[in-house]
């Protein structure tokens, strides 16, 4: 079924889903199961009606009202077995026009359970109509998310699920026995998988779509309703007055306009589509091959996601899941340094690679307009928001919607938006208004509250207020098309987010009700025995070749579920295991063969996808280095080794290291350090980089000399240097030769 053909009832649906999300995550008034089967029904009702079945050229008229029948009717089954679930979850459902006064009726769902019992409470003892729910509802789960993001992660799911049976079939059935290299447990029956991945809360409204809830879908929102403020232009007009007349300036205002845009979206994707869509034609004009343009573009969009605050929402799932707890300050402090790292090496490539192609600076390329515009208002205020309310300990959904209200508020002042200064201040009235209702007449709030207690309630307040908002520019003409269009896009790109979310929650299920997560560590473990690199490289390859077409937050919940533990049995600490995963998620955006970043971008510069997605994967290629760097010198973090305080002094050390490594690794790839690069020089480079960005070589007796490996290679690096200072190539070649 096509978009047009349901366009009323997407845009309605995506409305709903944006509005329910922001009001039950902030106010709750269900059930956890309940508030994620809602959640869940919105993903897949919208998934079933925007994306096809079978991507076909197919005209046929009766095929395609075949096709609509059908989605119809998993549209119609999606609502049954999600709305099943809220009305066996939630004890009393009171309509409100059912009160005392009409007879003292109410409706009073208990009377339908099974023996009196919520659905959470008879876990083990499903009737045959629960169990027919949860096995319609796992198809309906699997199909979704094949329609979304492929056959992967629903491959995965059917693997889980196949082998659960069949361990449960061994045992009872007398089936031929599991061997042990394949992880036996005493599995489930198809009623057991039912309830394990559908019915209760550890399956498919479980941590997965929880996470997904509660943080990752509202940055989604948050970052198209900064998009929609106008913010955007900003970042791109900043970018140009730093590196606008720089050699290769389009692309380097591409790599900051990224690293800004994705440091508050943190998507990659988004990333790529939004500050691509201006830089790709500047560096094309400028001299860059089409797929040099989109492949530097993937590269610094996949890296806004690994910069503090957002992190593409991985830092408030590292909340969740990393044991003992952390604040979210830790995984902020921990990853800036990595990021800043990434993108000084995105830049560097960057510039060399200018100077080799003969790319010049431009003067015109400076910004057109003042950077003293209201959108740059609108950035800081939701950065400021955003980061503030963070260190002062609010929780992420409440930090996002307070950042998303400044937005909205901005917005609505904004000179580029089409409304009359009446419009204008009724809206505000219409937030304040709220604002102030809510706070003196529903929360009532104490007489002498606390400071702490005060900003609290001011800002449940502000974002009722803000809700008023909303449901204001959704009235008002001026506005409304640019709403809905903020709400549509969030959806869209939640769909996918929703769907994934709910088929890795089979797999979390399936792992944690047979504990077969820590048989695979342990199996994984004695494979390497105690040898880290291994089994760093191992989880590499495992999370580049999972993340392949799959959303990177859903391969990072997976790969931490399985893997997680094991690092920590290795000695790695918690938290750079967990980032040590969620770097190699990322990079699998711009990993051939399958780059949905670089794909993105391919398509806005009109480059074919392979060529732009090796592009990426070289213009990123520090990127597959930083997590081996910072699990062995956790100094990158600004973690001190386990037993060790940490040291400032090793912190400039590891650093320096990784910088002079850096440029090494960039000029070495380009082929220009103060000049173009022999061969014989450009292998040199790749020594002193390997050298400089190894972090540790322990001898067999023990010893680490892996400081004095990184003087060796600094020290080749400066010889190399000198050399192509004075005796390197000063020819350079045609554009079109390079």
């Amino acid at each position: 079924m096509s978009k047009k053909n349901g366009g009323l009832l997407v845009t309605l649906l995506s409305i709903g889903l944006c509005l329910y999300t922001l009001v039950e995550v902030n106010y709750p008034r269900l059930q956890g199961p309940s508030q994620l089967a809602l959640f869940v029904m919105f993903g897949l009702v919208l998934c079933f009606l925007t994306t096809p079945a079978f991507h076909t050229s197919e005209d046929s008229r009766t095929l395609r009202k075949g096709m609509a029948a059908i989605d119809y009717g998993l549209i119609a089954a999606t609502i049954v077995c999600c709305g099943y679930v809220v009305l066996q979850t939630e004890r009393t459902l009171q309509l409100p026009w059912f009160n005392n006064s009409l007879n003292g009726f109410s409706l009073d769902l208990q009377q339908y359970w099974a023996g009196g019992l919520s659905l959470g409470n008879r876990a083990g003892v499903e009737t045959n109509t629960d169990f027919v729910i949860g096995m319609i509802g796992l198809v309906l789960v699997l199909e979704g998310t094949r329609r979304s993001i492929g056959w992967i992660v629903p491959a995965l799911a059917l693997v889980f699920v196949a082998h659960s049976y069949y361990c449960y079939g061994a045992i009872h059935f007398g089936w031929p026995e599991v061997p042990d290299s394949l992880l036996p447990h005493s599995g489930q029956d198809w009623q057991g998988i039912a309830s394990t991945t559908f019915l209760q809360s550890q399956g498919v409204f479980g941590q997965a779509a929880d996470v997904m809830f509660r943080y990752v879908f509202l940055f989604v929102v948050f970052g198209a309703f900064l998009e929609m403020s106008g913010a955007t232009q900003f970042i791109i007009d900043f970018a140009q007055a730093v590196f606008g007349r720089s050699r290769g300036g389009p692309a380097m205002v591409s790599v900051l306009g990224s690293g800004l845009m994705g440091s508050l979206s943190g998507s990659a994707v988004a990333n790529a589509v939004t500050t691509g869509s201006f830089t790709i034609p500047m560096m094309r004009s400028a001299g860059f091959k089409p797929h040099v343009a989109g492949g530097i573009t993937a590269a610094a969009a996949a890296g806004g996601a690994l910069v503090p605050p957002v992190m593409g929402a991985g830092a408030y799932m590292m909340l969740e899941l990393i044991e003992p707890q952390i604040t979210f300050l830790e995984v902020a402090k921990a990853a800036l340094i990595p990021a800043l790292l990434y993108y000084l090496s995105v830049l560097l490539i960057v510039y060399f690679y200018s100077h080799r192609i003969g790319v010049a600076g431009d003067e015109t390329k400076a910004p057109q307009r003042s950077l003293w515009q209201f959108e740059a208002v609108v950035f800081f205020g939701a950065l400021a928001a955003l980061v503030g309310m963070l260190l002062l300990s609010f929780s992420p959904f409440k930090a996002v919607t307070g950042s998303l209200t400044v937005i909205l508020v901005l917005s609505a002042l904004r000179p580029s938006l089409n409304m009359n200064l009446a419009a204008r201040v009724f809206g505000v009235a219409t937030f304040a208004g709220a604002t102030l209702g809510h706070h003196f007449f529903v929360a009532a709030p104490p007489a002498l509250p606390t400071l702490r207690l005060a900003a609290e309630s001011w800002i449940d307040s502000a974002f009722v207020g803000m809700y008023g908002l909303l449901v204001f520019g959704l009235l008002h003409s001026s506005w409304r098309t640019e709403i809905v269009k903020a709400f549509m896009k969030s959806a869209k790109n939640g769909v996918a987010l929703v769907a994934a979310s709910a088929c890795v929650g089979v797999i979390i299920g399936i792992v944690q009700q047979t504990g077969i997560a820590n048989d695979f560590s342990a199996v994984i473990k004695s494979v390497v025995e105690s040898n880290l690199l291994i089994a760093l490289i191992g989880i590499m390859i495992c999370s580049l070749i999972l993340g392949m077409g799959v959303p990177s937050v859903v391969c990072y919940l997976l790969m931490a579920t399985l893997m997680g533990s094991l690092l920590g049995e290795l000695g790695v600490a918690p938290l750079a295991a967990h980032l040590f995963i969620f770097y190699f998620g990322m990079m699998s955006m711009v990993t051939p063969p399958v780059a949905l970043a670089a794909y993105a971008s391919a398509s806005i510069a009109e480059a074919k996808i392979m060529p732009t997605a090796l592009s990426a994967f070289s213009f990123s290629l520090v990127g597959f280095t930083l997590p081996f760097m910072f699990v062995y010198r956790p100094e990158l973090l600004l973690m001190a080794p386990e037993g060790e305080t940490l040291s400032w002094l090793k912190v400039a050390i590891a650093v320096a290291a990784a910088v002079v490594g850096i440029v090494a690794l960039a000029a070495g790839i380009t082929g220009f350090l103060v000049r173009r690069a022999s061969m014989l020089e450009r292998t040199l480079l790749f020594a002193a980089a390997a050298s400089l960005l190894i972090p540790i070589i322990e001898l067999s007796d023990g010893r680490d000399i892996g400081v004095y490996v990184n003087l060796a290679g600094g020290c080749i690096f400066l010889l190399v240097a000198g050399w192509n200072w004075k005796f390197g190539v000063t020819t350079t070649p045609a554009l079109a030769d390079a």
